[in-house]
C-alpha cells in the first residue's frame, strides 16, 4: 500500500511537474505576424517614443534636451518585490538592443519575451503595449534605430526569491497578459478611440494610475482610480471622474494640463508626472485631445485609500 502511495505522489510530482512547464513556457508571436512587420516608419515612431514614455525609465535621471534621447537605462523602479532597473535600449550592439531583430523587439513589446526565450518582468509595461498595433511597435523600432548608441550595461535587478524565478511569470501572464481593451466604449467615434489606445496602449497610464492586487496585476474593476506611489510617497491620483478624481475638469482642461502642465485651479504638475507631462506635450494637440476625451468617458470610480 504505501508503495502504491509513493508512486501516485511521484507520478503527480511528474505531472504537476509537466503542467507548470508547459503553462510557463515564453509564448511568442506567431511566424506570420513576424513575417508581417513593417519595415517601420521613423517619423511616425517618434510619436510612439514619447507617447510611450520610454526616455522616462531608459534615460539618465533628470536627463534634459537631447540627453533623453541616449537611453543607457539605470533608472530605479521600486515595487513591493524589489528593484528593478531598467536596461540599455539604445542601439548599441554589445550593451543594448542594437544586435536585436525587429521580430525580437515585437516579441519583448507584444508578449514580454526576450530574444534569448525568457519572460521579461512586467515592470517594462508589456501587459499594456500588448495592446500596441504590430504596426506601431515596428514605427517606434525605426524609431529606435536613429537614437544615439549608449555604451555600459544597467546594473541587473535587485530582487529576491522567489521573484528571481522567471519561469514564474508565465503562471502570471495568464492571468495578466491581455490584448483586449480595458473598458468597453460602445463607439466608433474614432477620437474616442484613438484616446482609448494611447491611454490603455502605449501610454500605459493604468500601470501606475490603477491598484493593484497581490501578486502585482492591476484591479481593472478600479481602472484608473489611483493608487499607492511606489516611490513611497502620496499617492498616484485618481484620473476618472469619481471621488478624489478630475470629475471637474473639462476636456480642455485635461488637454491643456497635458499641453502646459497647469492645472485648472493654476497649480502645476509635480513629482514623477512632470515627465509624463512633458512627453505628452511632445504629441500632436489632436492626440492630446483624445487622451482627454477617453479620460472624461471611462467609468468613474471613487479612489480609495487616501
Amino acid at each position: 500500500m504505501l508503495r502504491k502511495l509513493a508512486t501516485i505522489a511521484v507520478l503527480a510530482a511528474i505531472a504537476g511537474g509537466l503542467a507548470f512547464y508547459v503553462l510557463t513556457m515564453p509564448r511568442t508571436l506567431p511566424e506570420a505576424t513576424l513575417a508581417a512587420l513593417p519595415e517601420g516608419d521613423a517619423a511616425r515612431g517618434e510619436t510612439m517614443f514619447w507617447a510611450g514614455g520610454c526616455a522616462s525609465c531608459h534615460a539618465a535621471d533628470k536627463a534634459e534636451g537631447d540627453d533623453r534621447l541616449k537611453l543607457g537605462g539605470g533608472h530605479v523602479l521600486k515595487s513591493g518585490f524589489g528593484d528593478f532597473v531598467a536596461p540599455n535600449i539604445s542601439p548599441d550592439r554589445n550593451d543594448g538592443i542594437g544586435a536585436w531583430s525587429r521580430g525580437d523587439f515585437a516579441n519583448a513589446m507584444l508578449r514580454g519575451v526576450s530574444p534569448a526565450g525568457a519572460h521579461l518582468y512586467p515592470a517594462f509595461p508589456y501587459t499594456s503595449y500588448t495592446r500596441m498595433k504590430p504596426r506601431d511597435v515596428a514605427d517606434l523600432w525605426a524609431f529606435l534605430k536613429t537614437l544615439p548608441a549608449v555604451e555600459g550595461r544597467a546594473p541587473g535587478h535587485r530582487l529576491g526569491f522567489p521573484f528571481t524565478v522567471r519561469r514564474g511569470l508565465g503562471l502570471w501572464k495568464l492571468l495578466y497578459l491581455d490584448p483586449a481593451p480595458v473598458i468597453d466604449l460602445q463607439t466608433d467615434d474614432p477620437q474616442l478611440l484613438r484616446g482609448q489606445y494611447l491611454v490603455e496602449g502605449p501610454g500605459h497610464c493604468g500601470e501606475c494610475h490603477t491598484p493593484r492586487d497581490v501578486a502585482g496585476g492591476l484591479i481593472q474593476a478600479k481602472w484608473l482610480s489611483g493608487a499607492p506611489n511606489p516611490d513611497g510617497e502620496g499617492r498616484v491620483p485618481n484620473i476618472t471622474g469619481g471621488k478624489g478624481g478630475i470629475g471637474d475638469w473639462s476636456q480642455a482642461d485635461i488637454a491643456y494640463y497635458l499641453e502646459s502642465g497647469f492645472t485648472p485651479a493654476f497649480d502645476s504638475v509635480g513629482g514623477s508626472m512632470v515627465e509624463v507631462q512633458e512627453n505628452m506635450a511632445k504629441l500632436t494637440a489632436e492626440d492630446r485631445d483624445a487622451i482627454a476625451a477617453y479620460l472624461k468617458a471611462v467609468p468613474a470610480v471613487d479612489a480609495t485609500g487616501q
